[in-house]
């Protein structure tokens, strides 16, 4: 079991923990809830719960995004090792969760008693964990079907017995817990003929309580699905069992607490209700504004491509129960919608789509505007981004959206949302399954202009590098590849060959730049070109100028810059010289030289413009990129 990997890494995860007993309860609270969306294992767990207790005492500050959350937990085996992760789950929640344990094995009787403590505790919710051999004690594997039939009944009377009990009492909500099929097999793939086998018995009751929870208005804790996904090593140690009566094993903890807290959550309200997609290589492959529509990789044919359609449709499926599906794209929008509406093998369609942002502005504005425009809170909002720049930017910028760590492997993306849970859900309504068409009959307001954000403390945070060096043989596949398939940030659309590009090379008189970022998160690559040619009047003409995209906003414009006018003054020259020249697709980049401080010097009629840059009075601009030569 890879444990809550749809989480990021914790940072700094010693000194932020050790310093929560000592910050006020509100602010110690709320670092807590940011700690407890990591990857965090079963001491990692432990840990944070202990600290925040010392510091938060028993009670809960006010303003937790979530009620707070009386659970009693009864239980016919060990269960105290799993209590500190059900309370860092509502943590990962914003709900406060005190826990009331049972004495062991004595659920029926706080249960049938009011004067247990049970019934003084006063629970909100009730969580029923019966172990697998507590509800097989009766089975011998020498017995008739029609024997076994009948140990089924009496356990099935017996549970639901509880939850009347509970009922009764307590007007609350109940979970019941499947038990772990932890018994070997003694038939092997026939075990289902063996009436008395207590392998094949745990089955058939698990079957029977879904429908049985149905009828009496219980959740179901799923842990037998998780487990036979998982495998029932990474949820069950018979040595634990025997030693410790512990059926649920330590590691699997966080996991735990996590499906049960899910239920919690979705009985509030507090389940997602939006899923915003970003496009290039998330929803297909490729980039469509440079790669065009025939160039996108999507659907029969390769597996990549049938991995991207397997997501579309688990995103549209996910849309037909009653999620809001989004996009937010840093794109052009005409280029951005053209898939949707002539890519043979897109699963979506744009009329799935409640709000589409495809545009220029930072990911997080455009997360501000979608939740505007639907008329739901921020942290109503999962995020899927294949960059882990836009990731933890969404993160850092916007905390309260869930961001889940996808990866670049489209077929795990659909699972690694499964995984995560965000959509959680006790009930589908007839409104859940309209909803989208609500939506998509209720976009008459306007989108809100997005609200501002300091980018400054997290593009310093990333402590990114501008890595350049000429044009050289080991890097020539990759120029001329982004040379010609550069489309949306290209000043020229100049195309070139190898021959042409060595010519570069070769020519004293021009340099060639080759720009790769690295930041602390990762290196992105060879991410912008820039060929410069010396003028006989002297001038430094930019004959092309292309960049990646995806990483717009991060400063690499006036870094570049730099080295661009570094290298110019090595050749001697006064000016530089920019040129635009307008295509179908590189509008977005029409204002590039003014804004890094060029003057408009000729226009002409087919829209193409010439700037101009005084070297002599540039001043080198100060940015959180550190340029150097590699």
């Amino acid at each position: 079991m890879n444990g809550l990997y749809w989480l990021p890494q914790a940072e700094d995860w010693n000194a932020r923990l050790l310093a929560l007993p000592g910050r006020r309860p509100e602010t110690a609270w709320n670092e807590g809830v940011a700690l407890a969306n990591t990857r965090l294992n079963f001491v990692q767990t432990n840990s944070l719960d202990g600290m925040l207790r010392r510091a938060l005492g028993r009670a809960a500050p006010g303003g937790t995004r979530g009620r707070p959350v009386r659970l009693a937990v009864l239980g016919s085996c060990t269960v105290a090792h799993l209590l500190p992760a059900i309370r860092v789950a509502g943590l990962r929640r914003g709900i406060p969760i005190e826990i009331y344990e049972a004495d062991f094995g004595q659920y029926w009787q706080e249960l049938a008693n009011p004067d247990a403590a049970l019934h003084a505790f006063a629970p909100s919710a009730i969580l029923l964990a019966l172990d697998a051999h507590h509800l097989t004690a009766g089975l011998d594997a020498g017995m008739t079907g029609e024997e076994a039939d009948a140990v089924l009944d009496e356990v099935r009377g017996r549970i639901a017995e509880a939850w009347r009990l509970a009922a009764a009492a307590f007007h609350c909500p109940v979970i019941q817990q499947t038990p772990l099929c932890v018994h070997p097999a003694m038939m092997g793939n026939s075990e289902h003929r063996l009436p008395g086998s207590k392998a094949a018995f745990i089955g058939r009751l698990n079957a029977a309580l879904r429908p049985m929870a149905d009828r009496a208005g219980v959740d179901i804790l799923a842990l037998d699905e998780r487990a036979a996904r998982d495998g029932i090593g990474a949820w069950h140690d018979p040595g634990l069992w025997h030693r410790a009566k512990q059926e649920v094993s330590p590691v699997a903890a966080p996991m735990y607490g996590d499906l049960l807290v899910r239920i919690i959550a979705a009985r509030q309200g507090l389940c997602a209700k939006c899923l915003v997609l970003d496009l290039d290589n998330t929803l297909w492959g490729g980039v469509v504004g440079d790669d065009g529509v025939g160039g996108l990789v999507l659907g029969q044919g390769s597996a990549l491509g049938e991995a991207f359609a397997a997501f579309q449709g688990f995103a549209r499926d996910l849309s037909r129960r009653g999620v809001i599906l989004a996009v937010c794209s840093k794109n052009d929008e005409a280029n951005a919608i053209e898939p949707f509406e002539k890519h043979p093998d897109m699963v979506l369609r744009r009329d799935e789509i409640a709000v589409f942002a495809a545009n220029w502005s930072d990911k997080p504005s455009n997360l501000r505007a979608i939740a505007s425009e639907l008329n739901i809170g921020p942290e109503s909002l999962v995020f899927v981004d294949d960059n882990p720049f836009e990731r933890n930017l969404v993160r850092q910028q916007m905390p309260m959206v869930a961001v889940p760590e996808v990866g670049d492997d489209p077929s795990c993306f659909a699972q690694t949302l499964a995984d995560g849970g965000y959509f959680e859900s006790v009930a589908v309504t007839d409104d859940d399954l309209a909803r989208t068409a609500q939506y998509q009959g209720n976009r008459k307001r306007e989108a809100l202009k997005a609200s501002a954000v300091d980018l400054a403390s997290y593009l310093q945070s990333l402590e990114m590098r501008l890595v350049w060096r000429r044009f050289d043989r080991i890097g020539l596949p990759r120029i001329v590849q982004l040379i010609n398939k550069t489309n949306q940030f290209n000043l020229t659309t100049r195309r070139y060959t190898e021959e042409s590009v060595a010519e570069v090379m070769h020519d004293s008189s021009a340099f060639g730049l080759q720009l790769r970022l690295i930041d602390r998160l990762g290196d992105n690559g060879v991410i912008a070109i820039v060929i410069g040619k010396l003028q006989v009047s002297g001038d430094l003409l930019i004959d092309s100028w292309l960049m990646s995209c995806r990483v717009l906003g991060r400063q690499v414009e006036p870094a570049t810059l730099n080295v661009v006018v570094s290298q110019a003054q090595m050749l001697g020259a006064g000016r530089l010289l920019g040129d635009y020249l307008p295509t179908p697709k590189n509008g977005m980049v029409r204002h590039h030289y003014e804004r890094l401080g060029f003057t408009v010097v000729s226009e002409g009629a087919s829209g193409a413009v010439r700037s101009a840059l005084d070297i002599a009075g540039f001043a080198p601009a100060v940015t959180f990129i550190g340029a150097e030569e590699g």
